[in-house]
């Protein structure tokens, strides 16, 4: 099933086949005051860091919500890892561990903890 033009699709949190973990950004470590600036934040460093699709969003999750659900609800007990992970240009890139390639129901898990949704166009 897809999803209706504009939502995030669970393909957005399935491993690329060079990846070794979901490339994702944790927000508390850009120090802002308040979800805008966060946002503002993160967008200025997607388009300084690669070109950012006019349809692409910012999933805005929390990490004890997604490691719990995955945990309880995957027929694995699959343990998902969060690691921070800074680059040099984006001190808040992070990881998401303990993936597998096409993992599509992890992927479909991890889509229903999704809290809140951003253009991640600037």
């Amino acid at each position: 099933m897809q999803a209706p033009e504009g939502q995030i699709q669970a393909t957005a949190f399935m491993l690329r086949a060079d990846e070794e973990s979901l490339s994702v950004n944790w927000l508390e470590f850009l120090n802002c005051s308040n979800r805008e600036s966060e946002i503002t934040k993160i967008r200025t460093i997607y388009s300084e860091i690669f070109t950012v699709g006019a349809r692409a969003k910012i999933a805005i999750l929390n990490v004890g919500e997604v490691r719990k659900k995955v945990l309880t609800e995957s027929p694995d007990g699959r343990n998902l890892e969060v690691r921070h992970d800074p680059l040099i240009d984006d001190l808040s890139h992070s990881g998401i561990y303990n993936l597998k390639q096409d993992d599509e129901l992890i992927a479909e898990l991890i889509l229903e903890t999704v809290r809140e949704s951003y253009s991640a166009c600037k």
